[in-house]
């Protein structure tokens, strides 16, 4: 160091560093074209690096590399001895696929549970999302940790913490499978029970022993992850049902003592006061008034709250179609006084959403030929809910003009009143008929968020309608008819458009009384429909059909023929025209009848096509039609065919094809149905 430092550094450090190291002495150049002198001979050789010892690799003697055979060298992995587990019949294998196996107590008293637990193991298992077919022992091994952690965490879900889980991977052998294979030794021990149960404080509820009853995990009831999950869900279901609109939990926990096998659980719990319904605001009172939204919610003021029923109160302010999004909150008006319930109003936050529709749509069907329709609608023109609707028919068989005002929820929850006036001209194969209506109903009907279990309505039809036979020279005939329609229908089924159980009874009723040529004519026009579904296993459910309808007290002449019952299309007889089916004029045209009887019979066949949405539908319908109110059935039709349906998450598409098994001579070879939801 003293040779590389000079004096001068050493002496005066600052300004040394100031002036810098002086530069080298340059090497000289000759004149251009000459060579650099150096005093460096490139073939000289490398001097000695100090604390080299290493040889260079040219030096080296490496042993030769002894090539592994790649089946038969394999190292097999055995796997380790069980400690004693005091179950003298040992272990018994569950094989799960060529490559893997579980193994539990051959006594299924030691593990109760082993069949639930395998369902879960393979619903989790990163073995079984993977395969296994593929993988190499590494990756096996690798997948294989996982779910030893993914076991001992399920054990100790069920309960199970001194249990034991030995994994072995086994690489492939000569003479066996070439493919590497897992097994796992699962040794449950004993199963943990229940300790101390505290539920924090739930005692000072008014309701305490009650809401302890929904929460049914007591001491000594074996332990159970997935029990406390649901008992906790069941005891804020309780405390949301019997009055406490504020009630908190917080998450449980578990103190396991592996001395004693048992745990305790503590499960915080916040009741906060028990209140009753007061009244509903809304945030928008011209738009939805506070009145109007305690109409159509299914408590009154002064009862105890229960959240589904302000859950409900939500889904039928959304049923209205009249906002975007809603939110329901109960604030406090009065705390609890000792042993005296609160009250809490339900604020109402809600959007509006777009009010105004012009739908449009276009067709053509070998029933009806071509078929244009729009319409124009208002869905709060009359608040609250009072919709306006304009609508047109433009097509080859009708044309219509019409008004509708629809009134929703009025005069209580789900209940509609709907008033339509139209006029129209249709010309299909059994009548020409020139109308002007005006029909008013009104009732409690299903939709698609609320089906009822009861559905009913009554009405009053006024009806001046010029008719007369289809494709005939014969002078029109004018009706004048007032009707009295009723309504209702008893629903079991399970789905609105594609129900897979239950059944579905409806009947009509309707008095009528009806003026031509100076004659009045009395008369009751009455039907009868119903359907039953059966799953008969996940991916199959058979649907049938019957309806009869008839009309006594009248002649058929005496009739209008749009009064009439017909057959044929793709809601009667599938193969058949629309209102084809039934007794016919000299000039072969169906006349219609006083009584109509129809049975259909389908199997809906789920398929694995597009993920199981697309369904194969077989099926065969009959009917007939007889001029007499009570059937003869001596010209029955009967039509076969097989259809398509497309789930779409709302409904399904249906798409059939039909033909006539016993045509007439007029009747087409084949008949096609498109519409959205089942036949029936």
């Amino acid at each position: 160091m003293q040779e590389l430092v000079p004096d001068e550094a050493v002496a005066q450090p600052e300004e040394w560093a100031a002036d810098g190291v002086p530069p080298e002495e340059p090497t000289p150049i000759e004149d251009a074209g000459t060579q650099v002198e150096s005093s460096l001979d490139p073939d000289s050789p490398m001097a000695d690096l100090p604390g080299m010892t290493v040889d260079w690799p040219d030096t080296l003697d490496l042993p030769a590399v002894e090539r592994i055979d790649p089946v038969a060298d394999t190292v097999e992995f055995e796997a380790p001895e069980l400690p004693d587990t005091n179950l003298a019949d040992g272990l018994v294998e569950e094989r799960l696929s060529d490559q893997l196996v579980l193994a539990f107590p051959a006594d299924e008293s030691a593990f109760p549970l082993r069949e639930e637990f395998i369902d879960r193991y393979k619903a989790l298992s990163t073995i079984e999302e993977y395969g296994s077919e593929d993988a190499n022992i590494a990756q096996l091994a690798a997948r294989a940790k996982q779910d030893t952690e993914l076991l001992d965490q399920i054990l100790r879900n069920y309960g199970y913490y001194d249990s034991q889980v030995q994994r072995t991977v086994s690489a492939p052998t000569s003479g066996g499978d070439t493919r590497p294979q897992v097994r796992f030794d699962i040794v449950p021990g004993p199963r943990f029970a229940f300790g101390t149960i505290d539920l924090g404080d739930l005692s000072t509820a008014p309701d305490a022993d009650y809401l302890r009853t929904a929460f049914e995990i007591e001491s000594g009831d074996p332990m159970s992850n997935d029990k406390i999950v649901a008992e906790q869900f069941d005891l804020d279901t309780a405390l949301g049902e019997a009055g406490y609109p504020f009630a908190e939990i917080d998450a449980p926990s578990l103190l396991v003592d592996h001395d004693t096998t048992t745990g305790d659980l503590t499960l915080p719990v916040r009741p906060k006061g028990k209140y009753l319904f007061g009244s509903v605001t809304s945030s928008n009172p011209d738009f939805l008034s506070g009145s109007h939204l305690a109409d159509i919610a299914r408590f009154e003021p002064g009862e105890v709250y229960q959240r589904s029923l302000q859950m409900d109160l939500r889904r039928a302010i959304t049923a209205t179609g009249l906002v975007s999004s809603v939110t329901v909150t109960p604030r406090e008006v009065t705390p609890p006084q000792g042993d005296q319930p609160g009250t809490v109003d339900l604020d109402v936050s809600l959007r509006k959403a777009r009010l105004r529709t012009v739908a449009g749509a276009i067709g053509y069907g070998t029933e009806e030929g071509i078929r244009l329709e729009a319409s124009w609608e208002h869905r709060n023109l009359f608040p609250p809910e009072g919709s306006l609707r304009v609508r047109g028919i433009a097509g080859t068989q009708e044309q219509l003009l019409g008004v509708t005002f629809r009134k929703n929820n009025f005069g209580g929850r789900d209940r509609v009143l709907n008033i339509d006036a139209f006029g129209s001209t249709l010309n299909n194969p059994a009548f020409d008929a020139n109308t002007a209506s005006l029909v008013a109903t009104f009732g409690k009907t299903s939709n698609l968020l609320f089906q009822k279990p009861l559905s009913w309505s009554v009405g009053l039809e006024l009806v001046a309608t010029d008719e007369r036979p289809a494709d005939s020279n014969q002078p029109r005939q004018t009706y004048l008819i007032a009707a009295l329609p009723l309504y209702a229908q008893i629903d079991s089924s399970d789905d609105l458009l594609d129900p897979t159980r239950g059944f579905r009874l409806a009947g009509k009723l309707s008095p009528e009384v009806s003026r031509t040529n100076g004659m009045e004519s009395f008369y009751l026009r009455g039907r009868v429909d119903g359907s039953y579904y059966r799953s008969v296993n996940d991916r199959l459910v058979l649907a049938g059909r019957v309806a009869y309808g008839a009309i006594v007290g009248a002649g058929l002449n005496d009739v209008a023929p749009s009064r009439r019952y017909y057959a044929g299309g793709g809601g009667s007889v599938r193969g058949y025209g629309y209102r084809t089916i039934g007794p016919r004029d000299a000039n072969g045209d169906p006349t219609g009848g006083r009584s109509v009887v129809e049975a259909a019979i389908e199997a809906r066949i789920q398929t694995g096509f597009l993920g199981g949405a697309v369904s194969v539908v077989p099926f065969i319908d009959a009917g007939s039609v007889s001029t007499s109110a009570t059937p003869t059935f001596e010209n029955i039709k009967v039509g076969a065919g097989v259809g398509l349906r497309y789930n779409t998450g709302f409904g399904p598409i249906r798409f059939d094809v039909g033909v006539p098994l016993n045509p007439d001579p007029d009747d087409s070879p084949v008949a096609v149905y498109v519409s959205l939801g089942q036949a029936f």
